[in-house]
């Protein structure tokens, strides 16, 4: 798999238990009528429970600016919640969820269908809200490494 190059997105959420957020690269549009993503997540990653639980979601799609806060999101060095997310502005949407106010873009969803594949729960999501940031640039994962992907 990590030969199969991907996106680098953060997933985040917000309920009752606060603002959590994970590093996923497995997003994946999925239509355009209605404009529908699938996310996909451990489901014994910590955030799993919280996302089912609140029914709600943002991808928010990194730029290479981001560099630093997707090993933050992953969990690198444990830092708690709180202060990940305090490394970053954010801004809310049609749901709530955390919405990284510079990152090429990010879809606010309601998660509408979950299904269960192996390890992973494959989570449908009906986009609500876009927001596109200013980002010139990508950030993809391939051979465990990052690589900036330039603008047209």
């Amino acid at each position: 798999m990590s030969r199969l190059g991907a996106a680098v997105n953060i997933i985040t959420t917000t309920g009752a238990a606060g603002d959590s957020g994970f590093t996923a690269s497995a997003v994946c549009s999925v239509t355009d009528d209605p404009p529908t993503l699938l996310v996909c997540i451990n489901r014994n990653a910590r955030q799993h429970d919280l996302i089912k639980a609140n029914g709600i979601l943002c991808v928010n799609v990194l730029t290479h600016e981001h560099e630093a806060l997707s090993p933050l999101f992953a969990g690198a060095g444990n830092v708690p919640m709180a202060e990940r997310f305090a490394q970053a502005r954010w801004r809310h949407l049609t749901t709530g969820a955390p919405a990284l106010e510079n990152a090429a873009a990010s879809l606010d969803c309601k998660i509408d269908q979950i299904v269960e594949v192996g390890t992973h729960s494959v989570m449908f999501c009906a986009v609500q809200s876009i927001y596109l940031g200013s980002g010139s640039s990508g950030l993809i994962y391939h051979g465990r490494n990052y690589h900036k992907v330039s603008g047209v």
